[in-house]
């Protein structure tokens, strides 16, 4: 297997064809140690350009990084039109469909979200125009984020329902995939072998999928239904693919937790994410705590950014 691409290789690749020269002189300059931990490029219309960078903001100037507003470059309409054509292509068209969930995806998986006016057709979001703010998200696969949690993810040689919460961007949707992706290859070193594993990719996060296509390693036997709301894509792929273990990221609504059930009486493992700081917090919100109450997770990893990104805070057996 050839080595992952650096995140500089990444930019060059998959986001300097989507900015302007001017931007990607700034970027460039930058240290690979700050590249290295680089998350998102914030662009908003006449305001300074923006980065994220180990969860925390810093302006992006000339002279480098500054945690000041001022004296930093600030990103002209016509540079922000610029990289919504290279987006779309020179097509808003062509990509509504997308744009309805607020978000584009590129090729390498990175998702790219876009504010603007929206254009309502029938009380729905029908598509964004006249975009004035794109947050670049880097798409970036961590093999091995899940080898401290798996152990205890599996019994007798089966894998446990499993429920990942924690607070946003602390890696439940990272240490999703590296499970998708170890499930699906075996565990040889824990008597696991090969799973077949379907994920219901609502929001092309989990496999960064492109055009049908996931641009992540999510494993020799995954199957990936992208783009599908999650509790309709789970049935389908319940009917269509006969999944060992079934994954999909940030339930909360009823619809979600009957698929779930639906999966568990099918004999299918389930494993998903959801927004929360601690079970305690879970079981204040009525379907999560009657999911938990109805033995449909075996399994709690909760995470949290205290010591970076994917900090194992717990992992609880129920």
């Amino acid at each position: 297997m050839s080595s992952r691409p650096s995140v500089r290789q990444l930019l060059e690749r998959d986001i300097f064809p989507v900015l302007p020269r001017s931007l990607r002189d700034l970027l460039i300059v930058l240290d690979d140690a700050i590249l290295h931990r680089l998350e998102e490029i914030r662009l908003r219309v006449e305001r300074p350009v923006m980065i994220v960078v180990g969860g925390e903001d810093a302006f992006l100037g000339p002279e480098g990084l500054s945690c000041s507003p001022h004296k930093v470059y600030r990103l002209t309409k016509e540079e922000l039109d610029r990289v919504v054509q290279l987006l779309t292509k020179g097509s808003l068209y062509a990509l509504e469909e997308e744009l309805r969930n607020g978000y584009i995806t590129l090729p390498g998986g990175h998702r790219v979200g876009l504010v603007g006016q929206a254009v309502m057709e029938n009380g729905r979001l029908r598509t964004i125009k006249h975009i004035a703010g794109i947050n670049l998200r880097l798409s970036r696969q961590v093999i091995g984020a899940a080898d401290r949690v798996l152990p205890f993810l599996i019994e007798e040689k089966e894998v446990c329902q499993t429920l990942i919460i924690s607070p946003p961007v602390c890696g439940k949707t990272t240490l999703l995939r590296d499970l998708a992706r170890q499930l699906s290859w075996g565990v040889p070193s824990l008597g696991l072998p090969g799973r077949q594993v379907a994920i219901a990719d609502e929001r092309s996060e989990i496999a960064g999928c492109y055009r049908g296509i996931p641009q992540l390693d999510v494993g020799p036997r995954t199957d990936v239904l992208d783009g599908c709301p999650k509790a309709e894509g789970m049935m389908i792929l319940l009917r269509s693919m006969s999944p060992q273990v079934l994954i999909t990221d940030e339930i909360g609504r009823p619809e979600d937790g009957a698929a779930l059930a639906e999966a568990a009486n099918c004999g299918v493992t389930v494993i998903a994410t959801a927004h929360g700081r601690n079970l305690e917090e879970l079981h204040r919100r009525p379907l999560m705590a009657a999911l938990l109450a109805e033995g449909h997770f075996r399994r709690v990893v909760v995470l949290s950014r205290r010591q970076g990104v994917g900090t194992v805070e717990q992992i609880i057996s129920l």
